[in-house]
């Protein structure tokens, strides 16, 4: 597989031969002075691809690396770095192949969807797979050659809401209901959230591997990233929020639900789904920096202080952002759902039965009449 970043650099895979711990003294990337670290090892593998196919190379493992449970016979993934023509090539240790697990949790992942929501967990699966080619086909490139991140992000979102909606949950007058209400909270989010980028002058470069890639791609605008990240967080709670309040709707409706009543009935469910709705984005967003959050704590730093950095604060405004599109997305969702259900007459033909259920006025007299 060619590099990403020097040209004649690959990363072939090879099979662990043999192991050797070694110490880890002057290796880099090991903590020096910490007897707890444990050993680092050399590695020998045999070349599975490339180039020098079959060949056997020795590579140096880290301790953390190494302790991860490295044994013989695993397939490891090696850089391969041409040096010149008369010198032959240095190779280091890159990652672990990781093909095989990756596989099983994702047949495991959708063959449960699968059997608990049957045919709407398949569609909702095939909508995921759309979803990954609208970003990669699409919303991908069009960033990288400059295009309006605003623009890239309402088309690419709406059209990833069209076909996600309808897939999941069928051509019906409540998903409508709740396209109206995502592709509204899109608006608002797009909105917000180019005010927020420009008003906290969030410049896209928080990180090393934005430097690289800024300088891979001269035409990319690094805010262009930040703003369009920020609609595409919106898209999944938006998502989740609509179609759940717009299915709210309709099922106290159907239970029998005063026409006049149903709007104020529907907005005692929402505030619920988004208050847990914020939680999760609030635990996602710890979770996943939950290793920054640790070495902020080691260092000894203001917490605050880091949650101005630009790499904590973009997150912080894109769920602050999200958060608020999906808040004003649940009330016009309902209004909406409420409008269509009264204008299809929904909700009327529980009370007709309940009339025909209706106890007699006179009481039953049993027993002999004297």
């Amino acid at each position: 597989m060619a590099g990403y970043s020097v040209p004649g650099v690959t990363y072939p895979k090879a099979r662990i031969t043999d192991l050797k711990e070694v110490s880890c003294e002057g290796l880099a990337g090991s903590t020096l002075g910490n007897v707890s670290s444990g050993a680092c090892a050399d590695v020998t593998s045999e070349l599975l691809e490339g180039a020098d196919q079959g060949k056997t190379v020795t590579v140096r493992m880290t301790a953390a690396i190494y302790a991860s449970g490295v044994e013989s016979g695993q397939v490891i993934k090696l850089v391969r770095l041409p040096l010149s023509a008369d010198q032959p090539a240095n190779y280091q240790f890159s990652d672990f192949e990781r093909r095989v697990p990756m596989l099983v949790f994702g047949l495991l992942f959708a063959s449960v969807v699968v059997v608990v929501a049957r045919w709407r967990g398949f569609a909702a699966l095939v909508g995921l797979g759309f979803v990954g080619f609208i970003m990669v086909m699409f919303m991908f490139p069009a960033l990288i050659a400059g295009t309006n991140p605003i623009l890239v992000g309402l088309i690419g979102s709406s059209a990833i809401m069209f076909v996600a909606l309808y897939a999941a949950h069928g051509f019906s007058a409540r998903t409508t209901t709740a396209l109206v209400g995502t592709l509204f909270g899109l608006i608002l989010i797009a909105l917000l959230g180019y005010v927020a980028t420009k008003w906290a002058h969030l410049t896209g470069v928080a990180s090393e591997d934005d430097y690289v890639l800024a300088a891979m791609t001269p035409d990319l605008r690094l805010t262009s990233v930040v703003i369009c990240g920020i609609i595409v967080v919106g898209l999944g709670v938006l998502n989740d929020v609509t179609i759940t309040q717009a299915s709210a709707v309709w099922e106290l409706a159907d239970q029998g639900a005063s026409q006049k009543r149903l709007f104020s009935r529907a907005m005692r469910i929402g505030p619920d789904h988004i208050a847990s709705t914020v939680y999760t984005i609030a635990f996602a967003t710890a979770g996943a920096s939950l290793a920054v959050f640790l070495l902020i704590t080691v260092h000894d730093r203001p917490f605050l202080d880091v949650l101005m950095t630009e790499r904590f604060a973009a997150e912080v405004l894109a769920i602050l952002v999200g958060s608020i599109g999906l808040v004003l997305a649940m009330p016009l969702t309902t209004a909406v759902g409420v409008a269509v259900v009264r204008a299809s007459g929904a909700g009327k033909r529980p009370s007709t039965r309940r009339a025909r259920l209706r106890l007699p006025t006179q009481p039953i007299v049993s027993g002999p009449v004297l």
